[in-house]
């Protein structure tokens, strides 16, 4: 049994499982740690309460529930993020976000629309506050 490196996390206590670049998964990926994505998924990524990062070389076209995506790569597909969404510099995204919370970087490609979903939020009546708080944006750099 080889040694356990000590630098490197560990996913027992719910740390960040990696799927490395070489990796192509097509399905469903579902689970309840916070997962790093390097290769490429074609399907669906359910992680609900969990955070999804999205690496430069990875691709994924999925549609991705998670509570925080953070995308430094390409992803196609819709995303839904209770708490919020960061598409970084090198980032692209083409789908339909809906979130809390969103930053989109200078240099970020994204084609899609954005729904800000303020659940709990029960002192607006809910249909300004959908009215407010809807947007359709193309931004690209």
């Amino acid at each position: 049994m080889a040694p356990i490196d000590s630098t490197y996390p560990s996913t027992s206590s719910g740390g960040t499982a990696r799927l490395g670049s070489s990796l192509h998964v097509k399905g469903e990926i579902t689970g309840n740690e916070d997962l790093l994505i390097d290769g490429s998924v074609e399907g669906l990524v359910q992680l609900e309460d969990r955070k999804l990062t999205v690496g430069a070389s990875a691709k994924v076209t999925a549609d991705v529930i998670a509570r925080e995506v953070v995308v430094y790569g390409n992803v196609k597909g819709n995303l839904r993020a209770r708490d919020r969404i960061e598409i970084k510099k090198d980032g692209s995204v083409v789908g339909d976000l809906t979130t809390a919370r969103i930053s989109i970087e200078d240099g970020a490609y994204f084609k899609g629309s954005i729904e800000i979903d303020k659940t709990g939020d029960a002192s607006d009546d809910s249909s300004k506050s959908y009215a407010r708080n809807r947007t359709t944006a193309a931004a690209t750099s």
